[in-house]
């Protein structure tokens, strides 16, 4: 979930002790004729913060907007695969209506952040369509798409994926949708797009970086840099790492890393447990979590952000640990609305590291106004 499942998991639990986001109340801005204005309940972002969609395993239950969430087993039952680069087999999902189908909207494409998958959504997925033809995407390495053998996984690869199946897919301007590290694939992929196939940006508590390298300027992360240096290093011995991997993708340490970034702490149930842990069992999953913890961050969006024109919708949960409004990468994207024509931003209370997830009424409250302004514009 751009979280870090059991990815970044070894690191969390050193960093997340440190880390004391302050609660605070719910404030949308965007930018009118050159000033911020704020709201409590503005044109784009109408959120109730009583609200919330829980589901308990085996029971889908509505939300605010009118959608089920699904069951893990109908979205892999679902899924379908897609060859990229003649070699690799990327699972995603695809789901529309009769009514989505005639909308003058355009497609929707949801990335997921570090550790998840497709089933990560599965609390979005039925209200989204019910307008526009939705589609999902495992990226390589996570979920049910291949995990190859000495892969070395950069945000860059990521990003050049998600081209690829809008150009071999979709083959329509595409609104990106990606929560964290998923939000950074999105926007170098919009970054890099030559051929106008994003139509539109929503990023969901957008990460700094492939990991924690990426954000320095955090005094949290320097105070423990020198720690993470030692975890690259142990991590490249393959004992030591499968060892720590093991530990980490256990049920009950993966369900307290999910209620330590998890604002709702109802969101976390078995489903999400068994959504993170299914794929980190798979062959080539140790490879993987070694590849994006030790490699390079990437490309930073605070040097990307001001080269895109499209309209995006920043989300932000302000209970987040991993990207803390008050952190370096939270403190840019608030402040992109005054300095940016085309970019709004909505902070959600009470809210962790995966809002669509964590509280996806607020979400969907915000995102489909939004949708909507876009699909008519």
């Amino acid at each position: 979930m751009g979280f870090s499942s059991p990815a970044v998991a070894a690191e969390l639990p050193l960093l997340c002790s440190l880390v004391n986001t302050k609660r605070e109340s719910f404030l949308c801005q965007r930018r009118k004729h050159g000033h911020v204005s704020y709201y409590k309940k503005p044109i784009f972002c109408n959120i109730k913060s009583n609200i919330t969609a829980t589901a308990t395993t085996g029971s889908p239950s509505s939300s605010s907007c009118g959608g089920k969430v699904l069951e893990i087993k109908e979205i892999e039952e679902r899924c379908r695969k897609w060859i990229w680069k003649g070699k690799f087999s990327i699972n995603y999902f695809v789901s529309c209506n009769s009514d989505s189908q005639s909308s003058p909207g355009p497609p929707l494409l949801l990335v997921h952040g570090f550790g998840a998958s497709i089933p990560h959504w599965r609390r979005n997925i039925d209200t989204l369509a019910k307008n526009y033809t939705v589609y999902a995407v495992d990226l390589l390495g996570f979920g049910a798409s291949d995990k190859p053998e000495g892969f070395s996984y950069t945000m860059e690869e990521w990003a050049q994926l998600i081209l690829d199946f809008l150009d071999e897919v979709i083959q329509k301007p595409t609104v990106l949708i990606g929560n964290s590290v998923g939000s950074l694939a999105c926007v170098i992929a919009a970054s890099e797009s030559s051929h106008a196939l994003v139509r539109g940006l929503v990023l969901l508590n957008c990460a700094g970086g492939m990991n924690n390298k990426a954000i320095v300027d955090d005094w949290r992360i320097k105070l423990f840099l020198p720690l993470l240096w030692l975890i690259d290093f142990l991590l490249k011995q393959r004992a030591i790492a499968s060892l720590i991997f093991e530990r980490v993708k256990e049920r009950d340490t993966l369900r307290n890393i999910l209620l330590s970034v998890y604002g709702n702490k109802e969101s976390v149930d078995e489903d999400l447990v068994e959504i993170i842990r299914g794929p980190a069992c798979d062959e080539g999953a140790l490879d993987a979590f070694v590849s994006i913890v030790t490699g390079p961050p990437g490309p930073n969006p605070v040097t990307l952000m001001p080269g895109l024109s499209i309209p995006i919708l920043v989300l932000w949960g302000d209970q987040d640990p991993f990207t803390p409004i008050d952190g370096p990468v939270g403190k840019y994207f608030s402040s992109l609305p005054s300095q940016l024509s085309n970019v709004s931003l909505c902070m959600l209370e009470g809210v962790g590291h995966c809002p669509h997830d964590d509280k996806p009424d607020l979400v969907h409250d915000s995102l489909l106004p939004w949708l909507a302004s876009l699909a008519a514009s």
